[in-house]
């Protein structure tokens, strides 16, 4: 039987092969596991008239773990929620997300705001108000529409229902073009356990705690302090493990809510198995939705002395503007990703080097081989074709020496899409 903390001491491979026996799909997101109900509304928070505002509620007892973002400019809500989950103990219940506008540099009126919203929630909700988290999303220095808002709180709260992950789910979105959610089964101890999860993000990606919201529920109580350090291994290899643009966020937030009977020890490290496998699919799927990408690139990096020198060297090249573009055009010049390795900031021989992508061999022992460049192109293409319907990501393998270090990353390709919509965001 693993121990907690072998479980991240495995390589990603075979992590992944130890969940495919453990962890199955269902349908539910974010409110599959027992208890959890959620809900989501067109409160006309957004001129586009699409769904706006979403509602989380764990069941009685639960706790909540959090993660941040670093950011020295942050919106009013991260603040808030940082505040709420002190003051608490991690016991709170439930978190409100408006879409549309991030409150982020909006001075006192967005501290304002987030407290009175929470104020009218938790009044709603008959739960004490530290209890009560808020989440926003959108252009930075528009204020919330606060009467907008407040006149939606009650057609949300009377939406909520255990079937609700989905509505939630898309009324979390801003440029995203695709909902994302994750539900996952197992039994373990002799019952069964169920993770759910939700996510928005799609460009200002490149999470240190990108704009990206993520939410787990899980149906096992779990102590707060245990629950804590789970979230925070697990959101490092997952939400911090991709990038789409390099850029980080005034609002970075994820939350996870845990409510149930609680689980013999000997099982919590398949419990947290499971919550890494469900990050790193809503991480993957903000990776592949990046703003005007085209496919998702996927970066495994082994040999260097440790996991976290693994991922920054993976994370590194995935951010390389020049591997992206190279990425996007179908263009296997391998010395973009070398080149980027290079200016991780980890050290490593360069005379050790191998490179592989997808199944052709670039590299060996630092030096260039001969390979057959058309058919490493078409190895590209096709995964973006979806000839590859089972295999759709653009795999690049390093391996930089003989360490146990052992790291993946996750990226997108950077097109001109890129750059028209991020110049015509706000006109």
């Amino acid at each position: 039987m693993m121990k907690v903390e072998d479980v991240f001491s495995l390589s990603p491979k075979a992590v992944s092969s130890a969940l495919a026996s453990l962890w199955r799909p269902i349908q539910g997101g974010v409110s599959a596991p027992l208890g959890f109900q959620a809900a989501g509304i067109t409160a006309g928070l957004k001129a586009s008239g699409k769904p706006d505002l979403a509602l989380l509620l764990a069941p009685e007892g639960a706790v909540c773990a959090g993660t941040f973002t670093t950011s020295l400019v942050r919106a009013a809500c991260v603040d808030l929620c940082v505040d709420h989950l002190q003051v608490c103990g991690g016991t709170a219940r439930t978190v409100l997300i408006n879409s549309g506008q991030a409150n982020a540099c909006t001075g006192e009126r967005g501290w304002l705001d987030s407290i009175r919203v929470t104020q009218a929630l938790a009044d709603r909700l008959g739960l004490p108000v530290e209890q009560v988290l808020i989440c926003s999303t959108g252009v930075i220095g528009v204020p919330i529409p606060i009467d907008t808002l407040l006149a939606g709180l009650d057609t949300l709260v009377e939406a909520l229902n255990d079937e609700g992950g989905a509505e939630a789910a898309c009324a979390i979105l801003t440029t995203d073009l695709v909902e994302k959610q994750v539900a996952l089964e197992a039994e373990l101890g002799g019952r069964l356990v169920r993770i759910g999860g939700m996510a928005k993000g799609s460009g200002m990606i490149h999470p240190d705690m990108a704009t990206m919201l993520g939410y787990l529920s899980c149906d096992v109580g779990v102590a707060v302090d245990v629950w804590q350090a789970m979230l925070k291994r697990v959101v490092d290899r997952s939400f911090n493990a991709i990038t789409v643009d390099g850029d980080t966020s005034t609002n970075d937030s994820c939350l996870a809510f845990a409510a149930g009977e609680p689980l013999d020890r000997e099982h919590l490290q398949a419990l947290e198995v499971g919550l890494l496998v469900a990050a790193q699919q809503l991480a993957k799927a903000i990776a592949r939705d990046g703003e005007g990408a085209t496919c998702l690139l996927e970066v495994h990096v082994e040999g260097v002395a440790s996991d976290v020198e693994a991922c920054c060297i993976a994370r590194t090249i995935c951010g390389s503007s020049l591997v992206k573009t190279a990425v996007h055009g179908r263009d296997p010049n391998w010395g973009r990703i070398v080149a980027a390795a290079g200016r991780a900031g980890v050290d490593f021989d360069p005379a050790a080097v191998a490179l592989w992508l997808g199944p052709h061999q670039l590299m060996e022992f630092g030096q260039p081989l001969s390979f057959d460049r058309i058919a490493v192109s078409r190895y590209m293409q096709e995964r973006v074709d979806g000839a590859y319907l089972s295999d759709d990501i653009v795999r690049i393998r390093l391996v930089v020496g003989d360490g146990a270090g052992d790291g993946m990353a996750w990226g997108c390709d950077l097109s001109d899409q890129y750059v028209r919509i991020n110049a015509d965001y706000t006109t």
